[in-house]
């Protein structure tokens, strides 16, 4: 089967897990600067979330741009991204309604590195079911920036307890890393395209 039914789908998914983060905004109460500075947390919550779905949602594109079908394992691979992108909303509404409180900040971490597993489960699945001949195998010859992202995860869950501040820090880290999509895929699609 072509990718474009599972990248349409999961397009639609990012769009609409976009629309509720910002369907949670509450509007201040007053009219002036310390209400609105009240929010402040809601809204860093927002934008870190918002960049990561919008990382997601370039690096889905770009895995599915050299993937050139899909079987049942990469269909419930997928879902399973989509699935913990689901609750990013969620964890962003809590973690900002709550000043960063560490329980929160944690469990933001949690959805935060299940999402980046599941991300690699999807790769994988891809290379399996594509095999040898997968230009996303040419692409990918080490994964250092993904691994770098999952230890940054699993390290600002535990460090919330400590320090939540770390903890965002660690999770600003990994999206400021994120920014600019897998050049490698990227690279590969050029050579080809040459």
């Amino acid at each position: 089967m072509k990718t474009s039914r599972l990248e349409a789908f999961s397009d639609g998914v990012i769009a609409i897990i976009i629309t509720i983060m910002v369907l949670e905004f509450q509007e201040p109460e007053s009219a002036d600067w310390r209400a609105l500075g009240e929010l402040a947390p809601i809204f860093f919550s927002y934008v870190l979330s918002f960049v990561y779905v919008a990382i997601y949602w370039n690096n889905h594109h770009h895995l599915m741009h050299v993937t050139e079908t899909v079987g049942a394992g990469v269909m419930w691979a997928n879902m399973h991204l989509l699935f913990w992108l689901s609750l990013v909303p969620f964890v962003t509404a809590w973690m900002g309604q709550n000043d960063f409180d560490e329980i929160p900040t944690a469990v933001y971490g949690f959805v935060m590195l299940m999402a980046a597993a599941a991300y690699w489960l999807l790769v994988q699945a891809i290379l399996a079911h594509e095999g040898k001949r997968s230009k996303l195998r040419k692409a990918l010859r080490g994964d250092t920036k993904g691994q770098v992202s999952l230890a940054l995860y699993a390290l600002a869950i535990p460090l919330a307890f400590v320090s939540q501040w770390i903890s965002a820090a660690l999770y600003v880290t990994v999206a400021l890393m994120w920014l600019i999509p897998d050049r490698r895929i990227q690279k590969t699609l050029e050579a080809e395209g040459a």
